[in-house]
């Protein structure tokens, strides 16, 4: 229940900002991640609030509905810090990265989707990590509802605004290394034990 309150508070969050932004005629939109400049890393911590529009707004808030709750299954702690490390670590590869391809000079990147690719990749690999079965049966469900979205991670070259593929990879990047990081007891607790295996045999 928490979780799922969580993620309707963060969703009905969103709503309210692409309230202001439009009653602000859409000035909000320029504070997303703007590639390489210093002003631009502000983004960072904005650009996941923001959105072009309600259709933007709207084609993101089912996976994040889905995906959200997903991740809360594996705790609300870790569901914190995954959403803590996809929303930094991805946004700053979204800076570094963020002009490449693109065939209309420097870019403005907002939207959660790179939250959403962050959260899908880490429940896809999460479970192949801590070695849990109810963890991997999550990732094989979403590799089967989500999977075919990676294809928006891949690079389009010689592209003139449109959808951020490089927001998309930076946060599937960004959401592994989550995993792993967040595996971390579970993964050393299996190193102790097959060490102690070794050691009786």
């Amino acid at each position: 229940m928490v979780g799922g309150a969580t993620i309707l508070t963060f969703v009905a969050l969103l709503y309210l900002v692409e309230l202001i932004d439009q009653l602000m005629g859409g000035r909000l939109d320029s504070n997303g991640i703007r590639p390489l400049t210093t002003d631009g890393l502000w983004g960072i911590i904005f650009a996941p609030v923001l959105h072009a529009n309600w259709q933007h707004l709207m084609a993101n808030t089912v996976p994040l509905l889905v995906l959200g709750f997903l991740m809360t299954l594996a705790g609300l702690s870790r569901f914190v810090w995954a959403t803590v490390i996809v929303w930094v670590l991805g946004g700053f590869g979204t800076w570094l990265i963020g002009n490449v391809g693109t065939a209309c000079g420097p870019t403005d990147h907002i939207g959660a989707s790179g939250l959403i690719f962050g959260w899908l990749t880490f429940l896809l690999v999460f479970g192949i990590f801590v070695r849990k079965f109810t963890d991997i049966v999550i990732g094989l469900v979403v590799l089967f509802a989500y999977g075919g979205v990676l294809l928006g991670a891949m690079p389009v070259l010689h592209q003139c605004g449109g959808v951020s593929w490089q927001g998309h990879l930076s946060g599937a990047v960004a959401g592994v290394v989550a995993a792993y990081l967040l595996s971390a007891p579970e993964r050393k607790a299996r190193e102790k034990k097959a060490g102690a295996r070794r050691t009786k045999t």
